[in-house]
This record gives C-alpha cells, structure tokens and sequence, in this order.
C-alpha cells in the first residue's frame, strides 16, 4: 500500500531543557563573538564541543557577496584538527546588549546532519533555548553518495 501525497506526516521529537555543560558552551560561543563582533562582518559565534572535551570556536566570515556561517567555520576547523566526534555545537547572536542562541540555518543542519548528526544542537524555539540530537532538526533529510561517505568517516555513528 503507498501513501497518499496528501497524507500528513507528524514529527515527534523532545526538546531537553540546557545542562551545565551545555550553558558553559553557550559562553564560550558568546565569548567569542565578544572577542570578535563586528556588526557587518562578524555578527555570530559558534562553540563545538567534542568527545574528547576539546571546544573549538568561531565566528561567522562575511565578505560582500557571501560568507560562511559561524558553525561551518567551527566544524572545519574541529575536522582539520582531525576531530571525527563531535558531541555538541551552539551558535550565539548579538541582539542589542544581550547574546542569544540561535538555530542553525538549513544549510548548516545539513552540514552539521552530515559530520555530526549524533550531536546535541542547541537552538532556539519561540524565543526559548532547547536542545536536540542533529537528526531531529532536519526530518526528512537530503542523501546522497556523499552524505553516506561523510557519515561514515564519522565515528559518531549510532
């Protein structure tokens, strides 16, 4: 029997409320992006914590026709330290005088799917922060031959 395209699917996934670790990690992404602000080049932090306790940080890289995103910038620099576990990964945002989470775009949900789709991703939820496991974010997700590859290569594999 095949579905009905007009059939609706329900996701259903938890939101985990913030542990210790995980509001240390959040600082450490606001504390780069204080290190780093720059209202029109450097308007976001990231913080990517792996197994073995290591955090890697970053912030966003504009230029006048584009720029990687703060998370892209963290997960290359974890994966060219040869960092194949990545166990969480949280990006801020300045918004006047206070820092905020923020969610990850969809291009970055892809990446962050691809390299560490086990990880908590801390994002954020009608102005509430919450976390998640990668995969939760992007039901439905794009395959192909490369993302099997890179998931692979990956030893955060369930």
């Amino acid at each position: 029997m095949t579905e009905s395209h007009n059939e609706k699917h329900e996701y259903k996934f938890s939101f985990d409320k913030l542990n210790q670790d995980d509001l240390e990690l959040v600082d450490t992404a606001i504390e780069i992006l204080k290190a780093n602000f720059h209202p029109k080049k450097h308007q976001i932090g990231c913080a990517v914590k792996t197994a073995g306790g290591k955090i890697y940080t970053a912030v966003n890289v504009q230029s006048s026709i584009y720029g990687p995103c703060a998370e892209v910038v963290a997960l290359g620099s974890a994966i060219a330290n040869g960092e194949k576990n990545i166990v969480s990964i949280v990006a801020v945002k300045k918004v006047d005088e206070n820092y905020i989470v923020i969610s990850p775009c969809g291009s970055c949900r892809q990446l962050i799917l691809d390299y560490a789709h086990n990880a908590t991703v801390m994002f954020n939820i009608k102005g509430q922060t919450a976390k998640t496991k990668a995969v939760n974010l992007l039901p439905g997700s794009y395959e192909n031959s490369f993302t099997a590859i890179a998931r692979s290569h990956s030893r955060d594999l369930s």
